[in-house]
Formats: C-alpha cells, structure tokens, sequence
C-alpha cells in the first residue's frame, strides 16, 4: 500500500469504531423504536406493522400538558443552575489558586453516589419537619401548613441540584482557557471592572455557557425520578409518562411515539437556541 493511500484511508480507520458503535448503539435502536411508534396492538395478542401514525396524534393531545410542563421545568432549573454555577466557576478559575482542583473534586464529588440516593437525599432536606421547611416557616414565607415536598419547587430543586455540575465544568473550563491580558487590556482603556466583565469575560466564555445549558437542558426535560420521587401525578413530566407507558401499561407504540416527539421537541429548541446565541460565530 502507498504512502497516499494509507494517508487517505488513517482518518476513516480511526473514525470507523466510533461510526460502528453509533451505528449498533444508536441507529439501530432508533430504527426499532420509530418501527414500534408505528404499531398496533397489545402485548398479549401482539404487534402489528401498519403504519399507524394516529400514535402521534394521541400522544399529543393525550399528553401535551406533561410536554410542556417538562420544558418548563427543564427551562427554569437550567436557568437557576446558570445563575449558581457561572459565580462558582468564575470564583475556582480565577480566585481558587492552589486548591482549584480540590474545589472542582467537591464539585463533581456528588456523582461519586448514585443518582438515585441524591434525590432520595433531597426527600428528606425538603420534608415537612425537615430543616428547610422549619426556617422558612419561621421567618413566615411559609404558612403553619406550608410544604415544599410534593410541589413543583422539590422537582425543580432536585433537577437543578442533580445537574449541576453539567453546567459548572464547561463554564469553568471556558473561564480557565481566558487569557488575563485581555483584562488588562480592557483597564489600560479605562473600562470599569463592570464593563471589563460584559465586554471581555462574558462574551469570551459564552461556548461555556453554551455547552453548560445544552449538558443541563437536554437530560432534564426527559428527567422522571425527581418528579416522582420529590413531586406527585401533577408534578410529573413527559419522561413519567414514557417511563410509565414501557414498563407498566406495555404501551409500547405509543411509548415509542412520546420518545420520539420528546426527542424532535429538544432537536428543534436546541437548533433555534443555537441559532439565536450565533454558535457559528462561538466557534469561530
């Protein structure tokens, strides 16, 4: 084989493990499941093959409520966990020194325990004679009767929490990669610290919030166990459903049909929240 050749065919040869397991690991399923989507029947007389696209059209009007009340869940804790990890970051980047990489340890330290026992963790902080309800009826934001365990605030703190660190470790990693000059640059032209920050830090750190948001977002919206483990049936969102649809009611057609629109409903938000942050203009 020639030097040219074996030039030509390296980065397909590299490329060709990855490429085969995307194919088994994620074509395939995707072709058995958007088969399944597409079916009639029951588990016990069996499945049919006709084109049956009326599942999409009940899975929508079925469900669009736990649709929506999935992005907004998604959407909130996003946002929340946007405004919690961007300080934190800034901070280990640029105020943590010698002890940064102990700080991003603690950071990452709650994946050491299962996702599970996190969440199971946050039922007890947000139980009625827990520590978190005791203050707050205290200082009277909460009534005698008041309650976080079993509202949308548990779900969406148990989200925000498990998913934190998605949005810590990019973030950081953009801030980490800035060259302080700039900085200096931005002082040497009589630009307050405020202003330094708007115009230089922010802006140069955007694929890290980018990449944060995307990491966060997307594995909250089809998220069940923090709606049913820290919420009730009228906190549960698009992922209960599905979850409920495959392994209890066998419903698999439709099951397949709401993954499938969960799965269309992110790829469209994510394209127009590409669009409208410029990632073109991020990468370039």
């Amino acid at each position: 084989m020639t030097t040219r050749r074996r030039r030509f065919l390296a980065p397909y040869v590299l490329l060709a493990p990855g490429i085969a397991w995307l194919i088994l690991f994620f074509v395939v399923p995707m072709y058995y499941l958007a088969v399944t989507s597409l079916q009639t029947g029951s588990l016990e007389v069996g499945y049919t093959f006709n084109w049956a696209w009326h599942n999409y059209r009940e899975a929508i009007t079925t469900y669009h409520t736990q649709f929506f009340r999935s992005i907004k869940y998604a959407g909130i804790a996003t946002v929340l966990a946007l405004l919690v990890s961007y300080p934190l970051a800034y901070w280990i980047a640029f105020r943590g020194g010698r002890w940064k990489n102990l700080f991003l340890l603690l950071v990452i330290a709650p994946f050491f325990i299962t996702y599970l026992i996190r969440t199971l963790a946050w039922e007890t902080i947000l139980a009625d004679s827990g520590p978190v309800v005791g203050f707050l009826r205290a200082i009277h934001v909460l009534g005698p009767d008041g309650r976080l365990l079993a509202t949308s605030v548990a779900v969406i703190c148990g989200i925000t929490y498990n998913f934190l660190p998605f949005m810590v470790l990019p973030i950081y990693v953009s801030l980490e990669q800035f060259d302080e000059r700039l900085l200096d640059a931005a002082h040497d032209l009589y630009a307050s610290r405020m202003w330094s920050f708007l115009r230089v830090t922010l802006p140069m750190s955007l694929p890290g919030v980018f990449a944060g948001t995307l990491l966060t977002f997307i594995p909250a919206v089809g998220d069940f166990i923090n709606a049913q483990l820290l919420g009730t049936p009228s906190q549960y969102m698009i992922g209960n459903v599905i979850q409920s649809k495959f392994l209890e009611l066998t419903d698999y057609p439709e099951a397949a049909a709401l993954s499938f629109l969960l799965m269309a409903t992110i790829l469209v938000i994510v394209l127009v929240y590409a669009r409208l942050l410029g990632t073109e203009r991020l990468s370039g």
